[in-house]
């Protein structure tokens, strides 16, 4: 999509108390169980699930709620790695105004503190397709207007599971 917007973005850290090695993001995110999804971001994480394109490619499949817009992302691994994992998603957006889709990339990754910790960061970014922006001009929303309004509810989302996914990261690594 050559005429891609940012809408918006936001970047968390948090602190992994587990040594890099026994930490896997791609195994965590794949095997993320749906209640645990849950916890990760309550009451915003509605639903989850696990399963791959038509051409076997990883995807996480997430139900949110971010902002005024519920979300059914279909995240596919470009980056699929124990220590990196980037997802990009055509994702659906219902608002009260109907139905329109926006391109959300989500970026995990882990770098090491020290032989004990590691640094989780959770960055995510989303931008506009032809449809999204269709959409806000059908009902007279300047791309200004949704920007400000995204980035606010991604920010605050992002801000609250940025530090339970890195828990929850955790206990999956430490897991005997």
């Amino acid at each position: 999509m050559p005429d891609e917007q940012v809408l918006s973005e936001s970047t968390y850290h948090a602190v992994i108390n587990a040594p890099m090695e026994r930490v896997d993001i791609a195994e965590w995110l794949f095997n993320l169980p749906d209640a645990e999804y849950q916890r990760c971001a309550p009451p915003d994480h509605i639903a989850a699930g696990y399963t791959t394109t038509d051409d076997g490619r990883p995807m996480s499949i997430n139900v949110e709620q971010i902002g005024d817009g519920l979300l059914v992302q279909h995240y596919v691994g470009e980056i699929v790695g124990p220590h990196h994992c980037r997802m990009v998603s055509l994702s659906d957006v219902y608002t009260e105004q109907g139905r329109t889709k926006v391109k959300v990339v989500w970026d995990l990754s882990v770098k090491p503190i020290d032989e004990g910790r590691c640094e989780y960061t959770n960055s995510v970014v989303a931008l506009t397709t032809d449809e999204f922006l269709d959409f806000i001009d059908l009902h007279s929303i300047t791309l200004q207007q949704a920007a400000a309004a995204r980035q606010v509810a991604s920010a605050d989302h992002n801000s609250r599971e940025t530090p339970l996914y890195a828990q929850s990261i955790e206990r999956r690594a430490l897991k005997e």
